[in-house]
């Protein structure tokens, strides 16, 4: 393991620029400008950028993560501020650290929803990521205690004729507490 290691929250400072243009030349998915509520994060390790996080809100929709909640129409409707969404998770190529994605998914895990909180007046209860399947087995979620619930239809947030356009993702949730259903669900 590479020590010590930071974890600095870098929206909004000089260091987004350098988040954004990591993202951009070196995750495959490239940058796209999160939306909604978000917070951006680059792990250091002696001052020098190893890994990036980019969080955002949930998407409205997700059957398999509606199910696994207990959610209806109503609860999603009020209580999706209290999930991120993990849009981007990129350790730099040339870092080679074994067990270091799950390391760094388990303190992000612990300071997440304080950082939220701070910044939009609201806690998280609840994580979510897709893991595109044609590429990536979710390994790294599964060892830091995420929750495989199912895949994505991939029809992507517009499509309108139930036609599958885009891959399928494998969805992976992390609850940050014991009560999260309770939590997020209308009473």
């Amino acid at each position: 393991m590479i020590r010590p290691l930071q974890i600095r929250q870098v929206k909004k400072t000089d260091q987004e620029k350098v988040f954004n243009s990591l993202i951009e030349h070196q995750h495959y998915l490239g940058y796209c400008h999160p939306v909604g509520e978000q917070l951006k994060y680059m792990v250091y390790a002696q001052d020098r950028p190893i890994a990036c996080f980019s969080w955002s809100s949930a998407p409205r929709h997700i059957g398999a993560r509606d199910r696994y909640i207990g959610w209806n129409k109503e609860d999603r409707a009020q209580r999706l501020q209290y999930i991120a969404y993990n849009s981007r998770f990129l350790i730099l190529p040339w870092i080679k650290v074994p067990h270091l994605a799950s390391h760094l998914l388990g303190l992000m895990a612990k300071n997440i929803s304080r950082d939220w909180e701070k910044i939009y007046n609201h806690p998280l209860y609840f994580l979510e990521t897709f893991v595109d399947t044609e590429r990536f087995s979710g390994t790294c979620y599964k060892a830091a205690n995420w929750i495989y619930i199912g895949d994505t239809t991939g029809r992507g947030k517009n499509e309108k004729k139930h036609i599958k356009t885009r891959s399928i993702k494998g969805i992976w949730v992390y609850p940050l507490t014991k009560d999260f259903r309770s939590r997020m669900t209308v009473v």
